[in-house]
């Protein structure tokens, strides 16, 4: 599995605040995982206009602090759920060349 894989939530109109509650589900195997980085962006979309970077999140074995805290946690507990809140930095973030 080396390329990559991109998953889209549906786009809430009209609101400020946001609630996904969406899941996306990856089949990789278990001694790969450890290899992966799953990058997570958020972005405003504009009709018409160009859209907006919010921010993002990295999860992996370069993640530092609770992003690291996170991904070791998915890697102990094998087929399990392991959610944490994190707050989105500007890691991932597209260049303005």
């Amino acid at each position: 599995m080396g390329k990559k894989s991109k998953y889209k939530t549906s786009v809430k109109k009209k609101t400020l605040n946001p609630e996904f509650n969406e899941e996306f589900i990856y089949e990789v195997p278990h001694d790969q995982l450890a290899k992966k980085t799953l990058e997570i962006s958020v972005w405003d979309y504009d009709l018409g206009m160009s859209n907006d970077f919010i921010g993002g999140v990295e999860l992996g074995i370069n993640a530092k602090g609770e992003r690291l805290k996170h991904w070791f946690e998915c890697l102990k507990y094998k087929g399990k759920k392991v959610e944490y809140w994190h707050t989105l930095t500007q890691q991932g973030a597209p260049s303005s060349d």
